[in-house]
């Protein structure tokens, strides 16, 4: 349980092709993991993300807590049985919302206390209550959690939040008891490389089964992802699956493949379908733009997803001009079929040992020449 096996490395850049078994199937990487906070990626069924290849989702410790409660959940079977998904699922552990909602919280060393933004009553959250939360829920992965700060933050403010957050790592290992959940460490520091350094030496001390890159996607410029991640790169443990936390464009997520990373999630591809963006190669289309009325061909022309087998871009701009859910729910169907089927096109040129051609992240613009 929880073993990961790496099966290609690309001969001229650090990416890799692995497998990482779970209680509820296998996840192959490098892969994108569609983001469904409340139990539900938006808008779209169980069986639907089963067609667009998905195989581990997320959900969000912090938000069940809220709605409808981890006892209703843990009542009904676990989340996989709750929401009607018998693949692996992921649980954020409330962390990224010590960042997100901060003008409703109050952070020390015990947790945060939150104020429901529902009807708000004070939510406490510590480290225990976390991990006893995503126990509670059954999910195949569980984060730590992490104090995630904000950019722009001074290297004191960001030193702060690393010692918290090694503080609450030790609470989450000595209270996390599932042997059928793995538990995966999160490396934070900021853009400061001594920072980054020292957390990813202690995160890594406690052995766990995976490890994430947090605190990015936080306001920083692109670039100082990328510089966070190839700076780490080398230190990285090898034998645990890598997560880049909340990035999911098609360049991103090739730089840091490229840079030995395994995992990614992203709200991007359903955020941009419900408002009526589709994601086709390297653009950006704006279904409601009145060059798709007849418009006859399918969406994009290289893509087998059902939608772009059933549906023309003409009935697909019919149906957001005229606000029908069916046209947001195709959308983001798209969307993530669109990464994922990018992921695996980057394992399958890591195996070809033709990543380095294929998708050329370092090069100047997007991607130079890829075959997905």
């Amino acid at each position: 349980m929880f073993d990961f096996q790496i099966h290609s490395n690309c001969s001229n850049t650090n990416a890799r092709v692995g497998s990482f078994s779970t209680p509820h199937g296998i996840v192959n990487t490098p892969r994108f993991m569609p983001v469904g906070t409340l139990g539900t990626v938006k808008g779209i069924s169980s069986t639907q993300l089963r067609e667009t290849n998905a195989q581990m989702i997320l959900a969000n410790t912090y938000h069940l807590h809220l709605q409808p409660g981890e006892k209703i959940i843990k009542e009904s079977g676990g989340l996989h049985n709750f929401m009607s998904w018998d693949q692996p699922i992921l649980t954020d552990s409330g962390g990224y919302q010590v960042f997100s909602l901060a003008r409703l919280n109050k952070i020390d060393d015990f947790g945060v206390s939150f104020k429901n933004p529902r009807d708000g009553r004070t939510v406490e959250l510590t480290p225990e209550k976390a991990i006893q939360i995503q126990m509670d829920l059954g999910s195949d992965v569980a984060m730590a959690f992490d104090q995630c700060p904000p950019h722009p933050a001074t290297e004191v403010e960001v030193e702060e939040a690393c010692r918290r957050t090694h503080h609450w790592l030790e609470k989450c290992v000595a209270c996390h008891s599932r042997k059928d959940q793995a538990l995966f460490g999160i490396v934070q520091g900021g853009c400061f490389p001594k920072l980054r350094k020292q957390s990813l030496q202690i995160v890594s001390s406690f052995g766990l089964k995976g490890i994430a890159i947090g605190g990015v996607s936080v306001g920083e410029p692109i670039q100082e992802i990328h510089k966070i991640v190839r700076y780490l790169q080398p230190m990285l443990p090898k034998g645990v699956p890598r997560y880049l936390m909340g990035i999911g464009t098609i360049r991103e997520m090739a730089i840091a493949v490229a840079n030995g990373i395994d995992l990614f999630d992203c709200v991007l591809p359903t955020r941009l379908g419900r408002h009526g963006t589709a994601l086709v190669r390297d653009e950006r289309w704006n279904l409601r733009n009145a060059s798709f009325r007849n418009d006859y061909e399918p969406l994009d022309t290289t893509c087998s997803c059902e939608v772009c087998k059933h549906y023309t871009r003409a009935y697909l701009h019919h149906l957001i001009r005229n606000d029908e859910l069916l046209g947001l729910t195709l959308l983001s169907l798209h969307n993530i079929s669109h990464l994922i089927r990018f992921s695996r096109s980057m394992a399958l040129a890591i195996q070809d040992n033709c990543f380095s051609e294929d998708f050329a992240p370092w090069q100047k613009g997007s991607i130079a020449r890829h075959t997905w």
